[in-house]
């Protein structure tokens, strides 16, 4: 499975000079945590930092900002680290690991932003998977039980 396959394509995006007030706002209307910083490219955008809400409390908040004086540009982690659509998960997560980061801008192969994946994402995934394997050890179970009463 791709990291393009589960990512989040609806991605919540904001040019360099949005102030960090609207940025917050931004994550409060979409139930997110962060805003990926873009640059307009005509037909596509492309990530170049992102802001996340512990940025807002430690760099604005706790340090007495006001929000609206700063922007996104200002406070973004610039050149994010990114993961392509056709990366593999387990690349993606030893990708977010090396970086530190709980989530990666997904891009395709002109570097556009397609997407976001988070390691909530990612372990929502290895739930479901988790669980399909324990339902295969429960059948295999039942089926031998079965076989047993049958006397085979």
């Amino acid at each position: 499975m791709t990291v393009g396959e589960i990512c989040t394509r609806k991605v919540i995006v904001a040019p360099r000079d949005t102030s960090a007030y609207e940025a917050a706002k931004l994550m409060r209307q979409n139930h997110t945590g962060d805003v990926v910083v873009t640059d307009d490219n005509g037909d596509s955008r492309t990530p170049v930092g992102i802001v996340t809400d512990r940025d807002l409390v430690l760099e604005i908040m706790a340090q007495g900002v006001i929000p609206t004086e700063v922007s996104v540009g200002d406070i973004m982690s610039g050149a994010p680290v990114t993961a392509r659509e056709r990366d593999g998960i387990f690349e993606t997560v030893q990708l977010m690991r090396s970086a530190g980061v709980r989530r990666i801008p997904v891009v395709d192969s002109t570097k556009a932003l397609m997407g976001i994946v988070s390691l909530d994402d990612i372990l929502e995934l290895m739930a479901e998977e988790l669980g399909d394997m324990a339902s295969v050890l429960r059948q295999g179970r039942l089926h031998e039980i079965e076989a047993r009463k049958q006397g085979v």
